[in-house]
C-alpha cells in the first residue's frame, strides 16, 4: 500500500469517528434533584406529642379546665394573696376570726417549708367566706357567692347568680363529670372541679360547688 493510500484511509477513519460522536443524543443540562431531606420542625424543637398524636390531642381537649391564680380577682379587686391592710380596705372588718390551731386544719396555707405554721395564724369570717391569715398576710380559702360576692375570671363574672348553664360555657369540660356531695350546713350538692395549673403540678384543685342550679361556693382544696 503506498503512502498516499494510507494516508487517505486514516482520513477517513477519523471523519467517521468525529461523524459518530455528533451523531450521540444531547445530555439535558436539567439536574437530577435528589430525593428531599426530611423537615425538621422550627428550630428543631420536637412536635408536640398533641398534634403528632390524635389521640393525645383529644384527650387534652378532654381536661378539666385550669382556674390559676393570676387569673382572679374577689370582687373585682383582690387577687388570691393580699396583705391584711387590703383586706380590710375592701372588705372592712371580718365578722369574726379563729385561730387554726383550734381548727386543725390538716394543710395551711402559708405553712413553712419545714411544715411548722405561725401559732397566731387564724382564718377571717366575712359575709361566709373564709380567708387565711397569717401576720399580715391573707389568702383566700373560700368564696361564698350567697352573701354578694363575686369572682372576676378572664373577662367573666362568677357570682350567686351564675347558673349551671352560664358555668358549662365557661368550663364544659369540668361539667360534663359534675358530680355531687354532701357538705356539712350545706347538705347536698354538685360538685365542678377545676385544675390549679396547665401541667398539673400542683395537687390541689379548685371546687365549684353549684347549690339548687346556682354557684354557690368556690373552695380551693390541698391534699393532706
Amino acid at each position: 500500500m503506498t503512502r498516499g493510500s494510507l494516508l487517505s484511509r486514516l482520513l477517513l477513519v477519523l471523519y467517521c469517528s468525529i461523524i459518530s460522536c455528533d451523531s450521540r443524543p444531547e445530555r439535558s443540562a436539567q439536574k437530577v434533584d435528589k430525593a428531599p431531606k426530611a423537615v425538621k420542625a422550627v428550630n428543631d424543637t420536637p412536635v408536640s406529642n398533641a398534634l403528632r398524636s390524635p389521640t393525645a390531642a383529644l384527650a387534652s381537649d378532654t381536661l378539666n379546665e385550669v382556674m390559676k391564680e393570676k387569673d382572679i380577682r374577689l370582687n373585682g379587686v383582690l387577687p388570691r394573696y393580699f396583705s391584711l391592710k387590703e383586706f380590710r380596705k375592701a372588705l372592712g372588718e371580718p365578722d369574726s376570726t379563729k385561730l387554726l390551731l383550734e381548727e386543725e386544719p390538716c394543710t395551711n396555707i402559708f405553712q413553712e417549708a419545714d411544715g411548722s405554721v405561725d401559732p397566731g395564724a387564724r382564718y377571717l369570717f366575712k359575709s361566709g367566706s373564709r380567708f387565711e391569715c397569717s401576720k399580715e398576710k391573707v389568702a383566700i380559702d373560700e368564696v361564698n357567692f350567697a352573701h354578694g360576692y363575686y369572682l372576676m375570671f378572664k373577662g367573666y363574672r362568677l357570682d350567686g347568680h351564675t347558673t349551671m348553664a352560664g358555668l358549662k360555657q365557661i368550663f364544659p369540660n369540668a361539667c360534663k363529670q359534675i358530680g355531687t356531695a354532701d357538705v356539712m350546713g350545706d347538705g347536698q350538692v354538685q360538685v365542678a372541679i377545676l385544675r390549679e395549673d396547665s401541667n398539673n403540678v400542683s395537687d390541689g384543685h379548685i371546687e365549684l360547688f353549684i347549690k339548687d342550679g346556682k354557684l354557690y361556693k368556690l373552695h380551693w382544696w390541698f391534699p393532706c
